[in-house]
């Protein structure tokens, strides 16, 4: 089987050798992924910029794949159009720092990643990391579960082109519990910011990083997260809200 593995913390992340090492036990591995971090970019795509691309070795100098200064999106497509020889049957994003569930899938590049890989109708799994404080995480054995999950994913065949979030919980929580299939939680996220002046007077804002969902739906995947599950929630990229696409047909529009 071929494998194309990405992320959004760059091709040096320990996530992603992690979870490299693991899936070299499904089959062969090529790596096209961010130079540095793009955390929480989405799904931009670099339009202005060329996509510098550079190769990479592994931690025992064999050729790994590629570097590329550009977006998590710009690696899957420039992997698919450009860089290898075939397309790969599996395209695998992380494994991240930080879990990406309930609406932070809207602003995660781990996730846009794998849309794209679904884009061209491969089977596509972001994997990502729950941590409580930052500390080292332990992504040796996230990525030892997230290969578990992924092996049992595919020997379920799903339908080509199937796009599939996989959260592993922190491993600070004692022992995994198990696997829950689980949809996406839609309860909104609590944010702050810091105000702060800079030594020219000026007042700016940082994000703290601290978010949180002080009212999850029950039963997603924030929920069973918490719980020390690991959730796997099946997304699709169609944004077309049906029930009001067929009430808005009756409607009628005219133009002067």
């Amino acid at each position: 089987m071929r494998i194309l593995l990405t992320n959004d913390d760059g091709v040096y992340a320990p996530g992603l050798r992690a979870l490299r090492k693991e899936l070299q036990k499904l089959g062969e591995v090529t790596v096209v992924a961010p130079a540095g971090e793009q955390s929480a970019v989405g799904h931009s795509i670099t339009l202005l910029t060329p996509l510098l691309v550079q190769e990479v070795l592994d931690e025992n100098q064999r050729p790994m794949g590629w570097a590329v200064e550009g977006r998590p999106a710009d690696c899957v497509k420039l992997a698919l159009m450009e860089l290898l020889p075939q397309r790969p049957d599996l395209v695998v994003s992380g494994c991240n720092a930080g879990s990406n569930a309930g609406i932070n899938v809207l602003y995660s590049g781990t996730v846009a990643a794998a849309i794209e890989g679904a884009f061209f109708r491969r089977t596509s799994i972001a994997v990502s990391l729950e941590y409580l404080k930052p500390r080292p995480l332990n992504f040796p054995r996230a990525a030892e579960l997230a290969r578990q999950v992924i092996e049992q994913l595919l020997a379920h065949e799903p339908p080509e082109g199937s796009l599939i979030n996989v959260n592993i919980p922190s491993l600070e929580r004692g022992p995994v519990r198990g696997v829950r299939v689980v949809p996406q939680n839609i309860a909104p996220y609590r944010e702050t910011y810091d105000r702060r002046v800079d030594p020219r007077g000026r007042v700016y804002f940082w994000n703290n990083p601290d978010f949180t969902c002080p009212d999850p739906h029950p039963d997603t995947d924030v929920t069973q997260l918490k719980e020390g599950y690991v959730t796997v929630t099946p997304l699709q990229f169609d944004l077309t809200h049906a029930v009001m696409l067929e009430r808005m047909k009756d409607w009628q529009f005219r133009l002067a």
